[in-house]
């Protein structure tokens, strides 16, 4: 979709480069940026011009997954082959086409807070913190599972910059398993459930993401308060269908 109301592009090549004026919105894939009318963006800035590196490992082990990553550069890292499964597993269920996966970046999908997102699911499953440059110069960390507080809602203030999620090392070491479920063959995930070692975590049936202990896997199901409800399940059917899904890839993590 052309965006009639832009009337100035940015390539920022350094950190000072992201303070955005009146209008300016951030872009990075804009898969979704660019799939419905954008009345109050005047301006985008292109963070992909920034160079931040797909996917690393660093110094400590931990796995770097740069925002900017795409959806496809994440599936073909040889970084992440440990975890390739559940990457792919999880990239499968954004059912987009090949061109989106090539398109769509892994911080544009989590700072959507989309309850189906599953870059969401696989970095909060995994136990991923963002790392947030923020206006002052400076940097916070959140766990992606916090980071995501509501539908369309994340905690990123105001010149906030989503810069990568890093994945915890002990996460690469675990046993992972992955369960969907959606109302059609094809249709949108009304329940994702990602297990790795003890963590069990749930996306799509809930309005945020919710980390349960496998261990006390019943007693976590019964206190979750937040049940999705759109046309792509009712919050009782979502909660019925996640505690079946939660109990196979406890099964499957104990087998």
């Amino acid at each position: 979709m052309d965006l009639n109301t832009v009337t100035s592009f940015r390539r920022p090549t350094a950190r000072e480069d992201l303070r955005l004026g009146a209008g300016e919105t951030l872009l990075a894939g804009g898969t979704w940026l660019f799939s419905e009318p954008q009345p109050g963006t005047t301006g985008l800035v292109d963070l992909t011009t920034l160079g931040w590196p797909a996917v690393e490992l660093l110094e400590d082990g931990t796995l770097r997954i740069g925002a900017t990553c795409t959806v496809a550069e994440l599936v073909g890292s040889p970084l992440v082959d440990p975890l390739a499964p559940l990457v792919r597993s999880a990239a499968d269920a954004l059912l987009m086409s090949f061109k989106i996966q090539h398109a769509a970046t892994v911080g544009g999908n989590i700072a959507l807070a989309l309850p189906a997102g599953a870059m969401t699911s696989l970095t909060a499953g995994l136990g991923g913190v963002a790392v947030v440059w923020t206006p002052d110069g400076g940097e916070r960390r959140e766990p992606v599972a916090e980071l995501v507080r509501g539908v369309g809602t994340t905690s990123l203030a105001a010149g906030e910059v989503l810069r990568a999620v890093d994945v915890p090392p002990a996460a690469l070491a675990v046993r992972t398993a992955f369960r969907r479920m959606s109302l059609t063959p094809h249709g949108r995930s009304a329940s994702v459930v990602v297990g790795a070692g003890d963590r069990i975590t749930v996306t799509a049936a809930t309005t945020r993401p919710v980390v349960l202990d496998a261990g006390r896997l019943e007693e976590g199901l019964a206190a979750v308060d937040c049940w999705y409800d759109d046309p792509h399940g009712a919050p009782d059917w979502r909660a019925a269908v996640t505690a079946t899904l939660a109990r196979e890839v406890v099964r499957e993590l104990g087998a």
